[in-house]
């Protein structure tokens, strides 16, 4: 296995990350909410790039897996400039591919936005996996919002752990300032989104918006039937792989 390894975040985090060289263009994965580089998905992308002696980087999100920091203060804000901050350091290739796993997949736009704002045409490529773009909006009751909006964190079931999964106001707050399926946004790459018909957390709507809100007109998504939000069977993982090297 590839070691892990830490570079300092903007704001001087350690930030875990596992790289491996290789040709271009480099994909980069980007976990869901309260996730981090260890998951299949990730792990299944990393090893099909190292195998193929393609560039290849994963990370750990401050707050988040070995990565230091606290989760409470995590912002999508932050998380983007980290994503940004490792790329400009480990990243050899001139383009990448940005890979957005739920959460990621909003963070995959943000930093998708920002690397085209810095002029160097370096973003090749987008896919989102179950991509939830705007979540603070649909994704959250009314009551949800009336406790975030003052101050108070709201707990909700957790479906893959024993712990409740938090939301900090912190978080929302920042999340609410940066919703993009308004449109446009203003991205003209390829783009691929691969989302569940059985996805009982991000609806698929989402994805269709987030089709529609896009300025880039080579953009497809694709509708598994049978899958859930984390699109981790056999065939799902076969399928995102498969995506990626149609677009790398």
């Amino acid at each position: 296995m590839t070691a892990i390894r830490s570079h300092p975040s903007p704001e001087g985090i350690p930030i875990a990350f596992r790289h491996t060289a290789g040709d271009g263009p480099a994909l980069v994965f980007l976990p869901g909410y309260k996730s981090d580089m260890a998951g299949s998905k990730a792990s299944a992308v990393f090893d099909h790039c190292r195998d193929r002696a393609r560039e290849c980087l994963l990370l750990d999100y401050s707050g988040c897996g070995m990565s230091g920091g606290d989760f409470a203060e995590g912002t999508l804000s932050r998380w983007r400039d980290e994503v940004l901050a490792l790329i400009d350091a480990q990243v050899a290739s001139e383009q990448v591919i940005l890979v957005g796993s739920s959460m990621g997949g909003w963070l995959m736009l943000l930093a998708g936005l920002a690397l085209g704002a810095q002029g160097r045409g370096r973003l090749a490529g987008l896919v989102g996996i179950a991509a939830a773009p705007d979540f603070s909006e649909w994704g959250y009751t009314g009551a949800q919002k009336w406790q975030l909006r003052s101050g108070e964190t709201v707990f909700e079931e957790n479906p893959y752990g024993p712990e409740p999964t938090p939301t900090y106001a912190r978080f929302w707050h920042d999340a609410e300032t940066l919703k993009l399926l308004g449109g446009p946004i203003a991205l003209t790459c390829p783009v691929r989104l691969l989302h569940g018909q059985d996805d009982r957390d991000v609806p698929p709507d989402i994805s269709l918006r987030h089709a529609a809100a896009l300025a880039s007109e080579d953009v497809q998504v694709t509708l598994v039937k049978g899958g859930d939000h984390r699109l981790s069977r056999d065939g799902d993982i076969a399928l995102l792989l498969r995506t990626l090297e149609t677009l790398a």
